[in-house]
């Protein structure tokens, strides 16, 4: 990635000026410590699980030892044979159930993280990376691809769409609409039912409406530069997403990450 210079793009797709790249685009690709970041931001979300400490200790039992031909599981009072209580009796407990004081949100370094962040961010300039993620990019302008700050000010849908037709964009949210399906078993029925690939990020200085107008589009993310992480660069650990910037948030890269590089 020894670009110096890259075009920006108006709504129509046409080239209207150009824009030096940031330094942070010669962050060399690490996919290890990316993979830690993104495990890292994803265990956060992680929810706590634990065991009742008496569930399946709710017995009145003994063992009744040697000697009478039988094992020495512990079995119900009162005359019973029924074997209970003990790890793989019915109605018995958990051999190593999860326990809620488990530390399950990991931790990285500071510098780490941010390194994970300019990496990833880097990884988006290259067409090579975002075609090997996954991307339909064959018809995409440039990488970087910039545009004008116009396209923060779109209120429709229908806007978005044109837009992204003229960029070259609109193969790869057509991947994601192909992309569709019915998950399996019982995960559709917990607030999850279709699964579906990850389209293109925007990314914004301001929101004057732009947010609202594609949030229907699927697979689309949008976010603003201060809120950038791993994870919206590389889902899933893997770096290359395909990017679009705006051209105000393209020059509040070096302010950002101006030590990337």
């Amino acid at each position: 990635m020894g670009k110096v210079t890259t075009k920006i793009f108006n709504l129509d797709g046409k080239a209207v000026e150009k824009l030096k790249v940031p330094k942070v685009f010669k962050t060399p690709l690490r996919r290890d410590v990316i993979k830690r970041a993104v495990i890292t931001l994803q265990s956060h979300r992680f929810q706590p699980q634990g065991r009742d400490p008496l569930a399946g200790k709710r017995r009145s039992v003994e063992s009744l030892g040697a000697g009478f031909g039988i094992s020495r599981f512990p079995r119900l009072k009162g005359g019973s044979q029924k074997a209970t209580y003990a790890v793989g009796t019915v109605g018995g407990r958990q051999a190593n159930p999860p326990v809620v004081e488990k530390k399950i949100a990991k931790k990285i370094p500071h510098k780490e993280m941010q390194l994970a962040l300019r990496s990833a961010l880097a990884a988006t300039g290259s067409k090579e990376t975002v075609t090997l993620r996954g991307h339909m990019a064959e018809d995409v302008k440039d990488f970087p691809l910039v545009v004008v700050d116009d396209i923060q000010d779109l209120k429709k849908t229908s806007e978005v769409e044109t837009a992204f037709i003229k960029l070259g964009i609109w193969p790869d949210i057509y991947r994601v609409k192909e992309s569709y399906k019915t998950r399996a078993g019982k995960g559709k029925r917990r607030g999850r039912k279709t699964k579906h690939a990850i389209g293109p990020l925007l990314v914004i200085a301001e929101n004057k409406g732009i947010a609202q107008a594609a949030r229907n589009l699927p697979g689309v993310d949008i976010s603003t530069v201060n809120n950038l992480n791993a994870e919206l660069l590389a889902p899933g650990t893997h770096p290359g997403r395909l990017t679009i910037w705006t051209k105000s948030a393209f020059e509040k890269l070096d302010e950002t990450f101006g030590k990337g590089g």
